[in-house]
């Protein structure tokens, strides 16, 4: 995809005076998320997020979102703020980074830790500027306030930017937890105050708008937590993601009170709660954190596993236990706790990962059977509180696949905010605000950029497509040898095929076909060697097609002798 609305021009130049708003990614999906505000020719961007694969992207690491539309704009960025240090926010910081490395990055303390410690691996050292909640910055004519909000992770901020314009409130991601383990809640009396001094754009979170009610508090998932600990008659594998300050924290209790040690698995584990150690987000217990080689010395029933791999995804430690391809190996009787919700797009790849576990002789506590895992993202009843406090002139729904975006348009509807001045966008669509309206103006190309192995942007749709047919139909490779003189085939063809049930042998039936086929062509006065090998292709498909009825790719090679 690389224009999501085709009957949408691109936009016109922006008009004094306006904001212009450019999702380049988020808003159709859960990742990826980004935004681009325009004003007075000057750019700031909000969050910088990749997305995980799925199935039907094999081989890809990451997907970013699309720079082309500010890669001939670099200097005019003032600042990328970063709501919080989720990888769906962050995660593309340092591709951006690449093409100008001074942009200056600005963020809550563990927001820039987290952030600057990913930066380091790639050795650019940043820009950077800590900001808290309550503070206000001027970056260029954009003027941000930033409001404490809470979240699965700490430290999380929501932004409100003013221009000449009007003012947009981006929420981040948030919720409303009343009992937060850090005791910061979202500052609700400041989104009543930018809402009595006015709010011209919304940009709220839409990932929970389709669920009814409140989000439930962290604090409940510890009494689960304690039940399981005390269940668990030998090791404890807990996966979660590797910025979960506060789940990690909690298993750090729980571990503490029922007499078990803790060892942390997966290099962005280690090093994410290495950094929030550091920061006096995580607060360890004495004797409690070891080193995973010291795990071997332990007995099984006082050790804890705390690693990553909580979506499945192929590399990460989790993943690589259920397959027997890690040094951590499952036993028998040892209990994993995925203390994490699913992620839209990846259930399949999590319950291989439950099932490979459960092969191995594992107990599997995940949020389908326990309450091991509250979401980080607010609820249909906290929208609402949200809408009626701030009274907004216009809503952008973002965060979220389309169901949730609209979810999220219905209560922002139902609470008295005009249907027309709900924005409905997704990534690429450019919306103006204009005298206190917004309102879509065109597109922008806004495509999938993926990051496969040291290549960036390189792979393309048609290449994943390749992939899909080498990894569910095989291939074919046909040699034939042409005498350039005569025309005449001197040698094969040579059929091989991998990913086949049958045996080469099967195809001993077309060669007399593509004989026949070839010298028809080379009769008709075809020399060239491209054309003969698409003559090749078609008359090995057709048969391929009518007789073993698969659509494998065809690698046709046709050599001058």
């Amino acid at each position: 995809m690389s224009h999501p609305h085709p009957e949408l021009s691109p936009p016109p130049p922006l008009p004094p005076g306006a904001l212009r708003v450019v999702p380049l990614g988020g808003l159709g999906e859960v990742g990826r998320n980004m935004a681009v505000l325009e004003f007075d020719g000057k750019l700031l961007i909000i969050d910088c997020g990749v997305l995980f694969p799925e199935d039907h992207q094999p081989g890809v690491d990451l997907i970013l979102p699309d720079f082309e539309y500010i890669a001939d704009r670099l200097d005019d960025i003032v600042a990328v703020v970063l709501t919080h240090g989720h990888e769906d926010h962050i995660g593309a910081v340092p591709y951006l980074l690449r093409l100008r490395r001074d942009i200056p990055l600005v963020g809550s303390q563990l927001t820039l830790a987290l952030v600057e410690a990913k930066l380091k691996e790639h050795r650019i050292a940043p820009l950077t500027l800590g900001v808290r909640e309550g503070q206000t910055e001027q970056f260029g004519p954009f003027a941000c306030e930033f409001v404490a909000v809470n979240h699965s992770i700490p430290d999380a901020l929501a932004v409100a930017v003013t221009t000449g314009a009007g003012t947009v409130l981006h929420t981040g991601d948030f919720k409303m937890d009343q009992l937060p383990l850090d005791g910061r809640i979202t500052d609700l009396r400041a989104f009543a105050r930018l809402g009595e001094a006015g709010v011209d754009l919304f940009m709220v979170d839409s990932t929970n708008a389709e669920v009814p009610g409140f989000t439930v508090s962290e604090r409940e998932i510890a009494p689960v937590l304690d039940r399981v600990f005390a269940g668990a008659e030998r090791r404890l594998i807990v996966a979660s993601f590797a910025s979960h300050v506060h789940r990690v924290q909690q298993v750090l209790n729980a571990a503490h009170a029922h007499g078990r040690r803790v060892a942390l698995v997966g290099r962005s584990m280690v090093r994410n709660m290495g950094v929030a150690k550091e920061l006096g987000y995580l607060n360890v217990p004495d004797g409690v954190l070891i080193d995973v080689k010291a795990v071997d010395d332990l007995p099984d029933d006082q050790v804890v596993l705390m690693c990553t791999g909580s979506q499945g995804e192929p590399m990460a430690a989790l993943s690589r236990m259920a397959g027997n391809d890690h040094r951590v190996r499952i036993n028998e009787g040892d209990t994993v706790v995925l203390a994490s919700s699913l992620i839209p797009g990846n259930e399949n790849a999590v319950f291989r990962v439950i099932n490979g576990l459960t092969r191995l002789g594992a107990k599997v506590v995940h949020q389908g059977n326990a309450k091991v895992h509250v979401s980080g993202h607010a609820s249909a009843g906290e929208l609402l509180y949200c809408y009626n406090i701030l009274r907004p002139r216009n809503v952008m729904p973002v965060h979220g696949e389309t169901r949730h975006l609209v979810a999220n348009r219905d209560i922002a509807v139902s609470t008295g905010i005009p249907y027309d001045r709900v924005v409905m966008a997704e990534d690429g669509v450019v919306v103006d605000l204009q005298d206190g309206v917004a309102r879509v103006v065109g597109a922008v190309p806004c495509g999938y950029v993926y990051v496969d192995g040291s290549s960036v942007g390189e792979i393309t749709d048609a290449d994943l497509k390749d992939r899909r047919i080498l990894g569910e139909e095989g291939f074919i490779s046909i040699v034939v040898v042409v005498d350039s003189g005569t025309g005449k085939i001197v040698a094969g063809p040579e059929i091989h095929a991998r990913g086949f049930a049958e045996g080469d042998e099967v195809f001993d039936g077309i060669r007399p076909q593509l004989e026949s086929a070839l010298a028809e062509a080379i009769d008709q006065g075809t020399t060239d060697n491209y054309q003969l090998q698409q003559v090749v292709r078609r008359v090995v498909g057709r048969w391929v097609g009518g007789k073993l009825r698969r659509r494998p790719m065809i690698i046709p090679v046709v050599v001058s002798a």
